[in-house]
């Protein structure tokens, strides 16, 4: 039985928003790397830097929000839609837009992972990892 990485990854910016936490910790995996860089790109993380410790490397992200110093800080929502037990894929014209395009859906395709506008441009579909709004 495998782990699934990328609602460990999902989980983890979950708890630290709900928590106000500043910083989050990753496993570092291609795949991990593939959508923190998409998040970094997108604007929902402020930046990342790799650690390694004890013959493991991690992701140490910033959340957005606190560098804002905001009382209420904006809650972001992230759901994860196909798992290891129930694959859910598209093609570039089914793609769903999240809020009329103003979220985000990253999908894992032929030439890697990437944005649901991403792969609308390129005409390509994929598995639908995650919905981010």
């Amino acid at each position: 039985m495998g782990r699934d990485t990328i609602a460990d990854i999902i989980t983890s910016i979950r708890n630290a928003e709900m928590d106000n936490k500043e910083l989050v910790r990753i496993a570092s995996t291609n795949i991990t790397e593939n959508i923190v860089k998409i998040l970094l790109r997108e604007g929902f993380i402020e930046n990342v830097r790799k650690h390694r410790e004890r013959n493991k490397n991690f992701l140490v992200s910033t959340l957005q929000y606190r560098r804002r110093h905001r009382k209420a800080p904006s809650r972001t929502i992230l759901k994860r839609i196909s798992r290891p037990g129930v694959r859910i894929y598209s093609n570039y014209q089914q793609i769903p837009k999240i809020l009329g395009g103003m979220g985000l859906v990253i999908l894992s395709t032929s030439r890697g992972i990437m944005t649901d506008r991403e792969a609308r441009l390129e005409r390509i579909g994929g598995e639908i990892l995650c919905y981010i709004w």
